[in-house]
């Protein structure tokens, strides 16, 4: 899925035979088994859900979101937007350290912004806004720009894909398209790089060098206060195992055990399953736009009558109401952009027939369409299954050619026919934050060869997405969310499919889990 690279990676976590820690210790340290291995430790550099966690935990952030997904300032102190709307001047936190134990100067700040702004989808726009990001001083961060620009802030302090992490100068001076190898950072926790071995383990220490903010803990706002020692992540990539190491308390918490052993898991009363991050994964039908059937528009359109939300999402994550969201329009369900505006088209009723008629209408002449699955990853490949039938039963001739994730990764990079190796078509999901805004949403945009994989060209869409970037409030962003629906309902740039919000499971001697997005670590205590 989308930012969500799960490899299916050989070896079980070889921490599990080891001698038991003494009780003190053991108490005061959390044994995780996270979604996927860490093949990175640069949040910067990579979009993977992982990589991005692993960095929410050493670096902070200048802003961070609260479960409201409104942005509150974090290593920020405040800040004051002058010049109408030109000029942003942020003053940092007094008491900000590195895990080197050196001040947080705002020139590491600056250092870190410019290196995010090259790999980031909204660094980008900062990137070509900014006519300065300098430090006049220690503690101040000059940020001055060609046009306002309101969302300056949550861009900074958004949890999806690259994070904006604050490193220091020396670390951020690393090309953005060259991996760190210093992970030094400016968050709760301290990474144990002596301690790292990819495909076993990943070991993290509080930082008693960080001070959190007085405020209550809220998603990534607020207080960071750690009650642990030690994290440390298991890299189990065989459900099974992960299974029972968390039902024989050999594990304290499983980030995503598949839908399939819930009914086991929620048998051991020793066990919580619950969703912790209700911006969930919006499920997408996506299209290849430079070759027919779907360069056409009237094909795309042919598929809404027959698309039912709720059969996608029972394939993908079961039939228990609290684990998928439907009606989804093409903003994350729950989120502030959120809205109804044409949603009849995917929530009213389903006709096959209409959907038959409206392509035997197009130009669509029978061509072999190339439907990717990922058999790899079960959401996945449930979305493409249910996908490909629907296909077949409204008329296409689907050939539905089985992969692993990192061979589909490759293959929708192929812009050719599909002669020629090309694609049509496939299932996948993108995290709800990404996608709860235009600004990061990537399967909206219409920029052509820029765009992500099926490259449409939509001057429309793109139109609108600017006039959001210059919405002076919530009420006007809304709005041009509104109008943003209708048009991807008349342009088909995908095809919502509804909103997975998959599980987690945790030992009930843990508490204090963070709701609001990823798996978090600050507030969790251990008894």
């Amino acid at each position: 899925m989308e930012l969500s690279r799960r490899a299916a990676l050989g070896g079980a976590a070889s921490l599990l035979g080891a001698p038991a820690l003494a009780q003190g210790q053991a108490v005061r340290t959390l044994r995780f088994i996270p979604q996927a291995n860490l093949a990175s430790i640069d949040p910067v550099w990579s979009t993977a859900v992982v990589v991005r966690n692993h960095g929410l935990m050493v670096y902070d952030l200048l802003y961070g979101l609260g479960a409201d997904y409104q942005v509150r300032p974090q290593m920020a102190e405040g800040h004051e937007i002058t010049d109408s709307g030109l000029t942003w001047t942020i003053k940092l936190r007094e008491g900000l350290r590195f895990h080197d134990n050196e001040p947080v100067r705002a020139r590491d700040c600056v250092a870190s912004i410019l290196r995010w702004s090259k790999r980031d989808i909204l660094g980008s726009r900062l990137a070509a806004l900014a006519e300065e990001v300098a430090a006049p001083d220690d503690r101040t961060i000059r940020i001055r720009l060609k046009k306002p620009w309101p969302g300056l802030a949550w861009a900074l302090g958004k949890p999806s894909a690259n994070i904006c992490a604050i490193m220091p100068e020396r670390v951020a001076r690393t090309d953005p398209f060259t991996q760190i190898t210093d992970a030094t950072g400016s968050g709760p926790f301290r990474f144990r790089q002596d301690l790292f071995r990819p495909g076993d383990v990943a070991v993290y220490e509080r930082f008693a060098g960080y001070t959190p903010r007085a405020e209550p803990t809220d998603f990534l706002a607020g207080a960071k206060q750690v009650h642990l020692d030690r994290v440390e992540w298991r890299i189990m990539p065989d459900p099974a195992t992960a299974g029972a190491a968390l039902q024989n308390n050999e594990a304290d918490w499983w980030e995503t055990p598949l839908p399939d052993l819930l009914p086991l898991l929620r048998r051991n009363r020793e066990i919580v399953i619950d969703v912790v991050n209700p911006a969930g994964n919006l499920g997408v039908l996506r299209f290849n736009f430079l070759h027919p059937p779907f360069d056409d528009v009237a094909v795309r359109r042919a598929l809404l009558p027959a698309v039912d939300q709720r059969a996608f999402m029972d394939a993908a994550i079961g039939t228990d109401p609290a684990l998928s969201v439907v009606p989804a329009g093409v903003f994350t369900p729950g989120t502030p952009l959120a809205n109804d505006a044409g949603l009849e088209v995917v929530s009213g009723a389903r006709s096959l027939e209409a959907a038959r008629a409206a392509l035997r209408a197009s130009s669509y002449a029978g061509q072999r369409i190339v439907m990717m699955s990922a058999t790899d990853l079960p959401v996945l490949q449930n979305l493409s299954e249910v996908a490909a039938d629907l296909l077949r039963r409204i008329g296409f001739n689907v050939d539905f050619p089985a992969m692993d994730w990192g061979t589909q990764i490759q293959r929708r990079t192929n812009r050719n026919a599909v002669e020629q190796g090309g694609w049509s078509a496939f299932c996948t999901t993108w995290e709800g934050l990404d996608v709860s805004v235009p600004g990061s949403h990537q399967p909206l945009r219409g920029n052509g060869a820029q765009a992500w994989s099926g490259w449409p060209t939509m001057p429309r869409l793109e139109e609108l997405r600017e006039q959001w970037f210059d919405a002076p409030d919530q009420a006007a962003a809304l709005q041009v969310a509104q109008e943003i629906q209708r048009a991807a309902w008349q342009e088909v740039p995908f095809i919502p499919l509804g909103l997975v919000r998959p599980p987690q499971a945790w030992r009930r001697s843990i508490t204090g889990v963070v709701k609001g997005g990823s798996s978090l670590f600050w507030g969790v205590r251990r008894a």
